[in-house]
């Protein structure tokens, strides 16, 4: 399980940084993002973010993150906080992410991603 927070932490640390190479290494090389409007990123597209300047965060949180293990594969569900630019304009979210991890020889690494807008819920009606 620490292992696994681990790459939890690692991946939001290189995130905030803007590290591709970072980010690339915690990839397998057919991972998938589908992100809150269900466009998919492969792994080449999650390192282009950063190297094209076109993503910036000036924050990004991952909290609470819990963690299933399943033999060689993982599933971890956790929320996600950006204060995020993609080339210019506003891409903020308050997010519930679900990643993928699964063993890659002797390493962790994320398989896929899926972010979806956390909301309030729905108020009852009168």
């Amino acid at each position: 399980m620490q292992t696994l927070l681990g790459l939890v932490n690692d991946w939001a640390a290189a995130e905030r940084a803007g590290d591709d190479d970072a980010i690339t290494n915690l990839l397998v090389d057919n991972f998938r993002l589908v992100g809150p409007l269900g466009f998919i990123l492969t792994k080449e597209q999650m390192s282009e973010r950063y190297r094209t300047g076109d993503l910036k965060h000036s924050s990004f949180l991952v909290k609470d993150p819990a963690v299933r293990a399943y033999g060689e594969s993982a599933i971890i569900i956790a929320e996600q906080d950006q204060q995020t630019t993609y080339r210019g304009l506003d891409a903020s979210g308050r997010f519930r992410i679900t990643l993928v991890a699964v063993r890659d020889g002797e390493r962790w690494r994320f398989a896929g991603m899926q972010l979806s807008p956390i909301a309030n819920p729905p108020s009852p009606t009168s």
